[in-house]
């Protein structure tokens, strides 16, 4: 849904086999029959990011259908709201073993894959929450936004020699099922104020910096954290 449907849209269009790899597989496999009825060659997997089997059995899978994996999208993610005094340590490792070791563990067996052939492009969907708080409540996907950052510098570092290259991408706010679910009326109101565009991005703008970033015409850029905020980030005091 959200973001990784836009993502996937995007990618086959450019004509690659896509694996929706997906916990709700109802989903994923209603994207991907839309997808396969415009023409696209689309798969469906299901996979859990918080279990490490779950993510070996699907690579497992498709090394043996495809022998490759060229570009790795880890976007699957989770939030919880509370504040910082009360945020419960049970949220605070699910959300970290979802956002920050799924994204880990994934990007270990695609860049396995991609070593073999010597190129490939692993883009991880952070937030701008990684860079900067965005307001209260957000102790666990703050942080671990921030983990995925820093993961994807050092996976950067690492992975150049073998053609590989590993960015993330920090979108603002975006409309998307997570954010209609967890941002009140008030709030969204709020951080449009807090932003020059003055909207919320779509999904389909986060969706074209991926595709970017997993083209040839980004072979010179790895480690990056680049934001797509409607300039949020660059904002200071409005109005003044």
């Amino acid at each position: 849904m959200g973001i990784g449907a836009a993502v996937v849209q995007r990618l086959a269009n450019q004509g690659h086999l896509v694996f929706i790899a997906d916990r709700d597989v109802d989903a994923a496999r209603l994207t991907a029959h839309n997808l396969s009825s415009q023409g696209h060659n689309v798969r469906t997997v299901a996979m859990d990011v918080s279990d490490s089997s779950s993510i070996s059995h699907v690579f497992a899978e498709i090394e043996k259908q495809t022998g490759r994996c060229d570009i790795l999208v880890n976007s699957a993610g989770v939030a919880t709201v509370a504040s910082f005094l009360d945020f419960k340590l049970e949220e605070f490792q699910r959300t970290m073993d979802i956002n920050v070791t799924g994204t880990l563990l994934c990007s270990q067996h695609a860049a396995r894959l991609m070593v073999k052939h010597h190129w490939g492009r692993i883009i991880n969907i952070a937030s701008v929450a990684g860079m900067r708080a965005v307001g209260k409540g957000r102790t666990a996907y703050g942080t671990s936004k921030g983990a995925v950052i820093a993961l994807t510098r050092q996976m950067a570092v690492e992975l150049a020699e073998y053609g590989i290259t590993a960015n993330a991408v920090c979108p603002g706010p975006v409309d998307t099922p997570l954010t209609q679910k967890l941002h009140s009326a008030q709030f969204r109101q709020e951080y449009a104020k807090a932003i020059p565009m003055e909207r919320y991005g779509s999904v389909d703008e986060i969706a074209a910096t991926v595709e970017f970033l997993a083209s040839t015409h980004a072979s010179y850029i790895t480690g990056i954290a680049m934001p797509v905020d409607g300039g949020f980030l660059a904002s200071g005091a409005r109005g003044l």
